[in-house]
């Protein structure tokens, strides 16, 4: 079977004398530049790893994206070097300070001061039917977060969510943690693929779902 095509603006680039992912855009967190390149590192970043993991992640570059779980903008940034309108919602003041610096080059990245568990709160500003929801919310309960997301998404669109187990149960089992999460999410997508991300991010789930 052959490797899923990474999107339109995301490439394998030689940087630093080491051959990985990469986008063009200003760098965000240290990450390395050649030729208005950054290294895109899946060890500091889920999507990031699912890409280098050969998940199908569906994504062809230009893509309305809603971003749960911003953070500082690591990969909401490089999300938002190949995407269109990308709303990155993180709930945690100080991290959104350098989200918006993270902002300032690239007008298609919209930061938004925003609790993910809550989507009423920023319904008013995420455009209805957005082609792709990225998930990466420390929280108990991701996947309900994802279930109270499903609005937004169009009828093709795409889940793209790492679970990560500690955040939900520090004392049971991953796989028992990841068993219940995506039994969570069949209420309201079609899982269509799941892996564990442990080469680049230990006890952590990539999965890929479409709304039912």
């Amino acid at each position: 079977m052959s490797e899923p095509t990474l999107p339109a603006g995301v490439e394998r680039r030689a940087i630093d004398g080491e051959t990985g992912l990469a986008t063009r855009g200003e760098p965000v967190y240290g990450e390395p530049t050649a030729d208005g390149w950054r290294a895109w590192d899946p060890r500091r970043s889920k999507l990031g790893g699912m890409l280098e993991l050969g998940f199908d992640t569906g994504l062809a570059g230009g893509e309305t994206v809603l971003y749960l779980g911003a953070a500082s903008g690591t990969t909401v940034s490089h999300v938002a070097d190949f995407a269109g309108p990308t709303y990155g919602v993180e709930f945690a003041p100080r991290p959104v300070r350098d989200l918006l610096d993270a902002a300032e080059s690239r007008d298609r990245l919209f930061p938004l001061l925003k609790d993910a568990r809550k989507p009423r709160t920023y319904a008013h500003v995420v455009e209805a039917d957005v082609d792709v929801i990225v998930q990466d919310v420390a929280t108990r309960g991701q996947a309900t977060v994802a279930v109270r997301n499903a609005q937004f998404l169009a009828d093709d669109g795409r889940l793209l969510l790492a679970i990560k187990a500690r955040s939900e149960d520090v004392t049971a089992a991953p796989d028992d943690v990841f068993d219940e999460a995506v039994d969570r999410l069949r209420d309201a997508y079609e899982v269509l693929e799941t892996r564990r991300l442990d080469r680049f991010h230990e006890d952590h789930l990539g999965v890929v779902a479409t709304p039912k």
